[in-house]
């Protein structure tokens, strides 16, 4: 039988396995920590803007588990705030072990608190790979997802330090890149300023550490924006942010609150005192990360050079998704490719074409448009989604957005791609 491995338990790793075990492969999952999702497990949001173009391609697709999972279990539909529409916010404090399940039940094997640290390879051909249990696992295709952190010394080279975040390095160690392991050499994002990496882009705040008032209408309306006195707005930091749809002036101007169980805030960092003396935060306090009024994590630091089949460069059966696949932003980014990844892991493994979606779609737009940008200097200075920035506004000016889901499922029809994801291969 077919055996894939994917290294990482994110969003996208979730993804790539669930496509995989679909086509018909025997899937193993990998995950360093003792959850799954990663920074999904602090996110929230999908179904924003473009996102939800992309969401329903990938329901018609056959590939739309994940997102069934992430609509039954919002706790906000439907809403606006600054720069976005139609956001749905999914509750980050239930909604792993619900994914869990979802994987569980395609017979995937999935293997917590432990890491990928060493790869045998015969030329440019992955065998196996070896887990600091000294495990050594065999498969006849790869694909890495451990997204684009790296260890603790990232964040203190490129950002202000360990700021205890939900990948909990010092806990279950530092992520390991399979790219870099099987000695492919990775990108480095920049930020605008031309320094390397970005900083996530929004912390979480205890919602019972707020005013009454504010935790209703968070309850209530999904969404509180709280203008911020002159004096203690945060300019200056926006371009170091990783969410580049967020670095605009509401952002500077205004506090924004979303409620995805915890109270995400929507910028990368805010001090503590200045925080407090904003009405109703008077006893604010962090949820993720733990020092969010000193920083955040830094991302974008270790991406596989890969093309439009999400195959990496160099290594002829190791595939890549989410961030470890260009300078993408978001769940919903990570989930589509996540998706093509494990299918083209197992179309691999079966000497088949592989899988391009075509630029008609969005997906296959957008994947195509990064790696293109990405070639340029300048291009790895931004950050792509489909919720805003550069690539949504592409997506309205190709005519590619759209909120039918009649339209984007005949588009699917006409490229002869309905339920591909739902199609065994073995």
């Amino acid at each position: 039988m077919v055996k894939v491995v994917v290294a990482g338990g994110g969003w996208a790793g979730c993804a790539a396995a669930l496509s995989a075990a679909k086509a018909g492969a025997d899937v193993m999952l990998i995950e360093r920590t003792d959850l799954l999702l990663g920074t999904g497990l602090v996110g929230g949001i999908f179904r924003n803007n473009g996102r939800y173009t992309a969401a329903e391609e990938s329901i018609a697709m056959g590939g739309g588990d994940l997102f069934v999972v992430m609509d039954a279990n919002s706790r906000h539909r439907g809403i606006s705030f600054p720069g976005h529409n139609h956001a749905s916010l999914y509750d980050v404090t239930t909604m792993e072990p619900l994914v869990k399940k979802v994987l569980q039940n395609y017979n995937i094997e999935i293997k917590t608190k432990v890491r990928v640290v060493d790869v045998i390879k015969y030329g440019k051909i992955i065998k196996s790979i070896v887990l600091d249990d000294d495990t050594v696992v065999h498969g006849d295709a790869f694909i890495d997802t451990t997204g684009s952190a790296g260890p603790m010394g990232n964040c203190l080279t490129y950002g202000n330090g360990c700021a205890m975040c939900i990948l909990r390095c010092p806990a279950f160690g530092p992520r390991i890149s399979l790219t870099a392991k099987a000695e492919v050499k990775e990108i480095m994002g920049r930020k605008a300023d031309g320094s390397y990496g970005a900083m996530s882009g929004s912390c979480k705040l205890n919602k019972d550490s707020l005013s009454l008032e504010i935790r209703e209408q968070l309850e209530s309306t999904g969404v509180v924006v709280l203008p911020l006195p002159e004096a203690i707005q945060k300019t200056g930091t926006l371009d170091k942010k990783a969410c580049s749809q967020y670095a605009v002036k509401e952002y500077a101007a205004n506090l924004i609150l979303l409620d995805t169980g915890h109270a995400k805030l929507m910028t990368s960092y805010f001090a503590l005192d200045d925080l407090r003396t904003i009405p109703g935060l008077e006893r604010a306090r962090y949820e993720d990360p733990y020092a969010g009024g000193l920083g955040n994590s830094m991302r974008y630091l270790g991406i596989a050079p890969c093309n439009n089949f999400l195959k990496v460069e160099g290594v002829d059966n190791l595939f890549c998704a989410g961030e470890k696949s260009a300078v993408l932003v978001g769940h919903t980014e990570a989930i589509v490719t996540g998706l093509l990844a494990g299918h083209n892991a197992v179309r691999h493994c079966l000497d088949m074409q592989y899988l391009e979606i075509p630029s008609t779609l969005v997906i296959g737009d957008f994947i195509a448009y990064v790696h293109e940008k990405m070639a340029t200097e300048e291009g790895l200075r931004l950050r792509y989604t489909f919720s805003g920035s550069v690539y949504f506004e592409r997506m309205k000016s190709l005519e590619l957005y759209s909120t039918n889901r009649s339209v984007i499922k005949e588009r699917v029809g006409n490229e002869r791609l309905t339920d591909i994801y739902n199609t065994c291969l073995v």
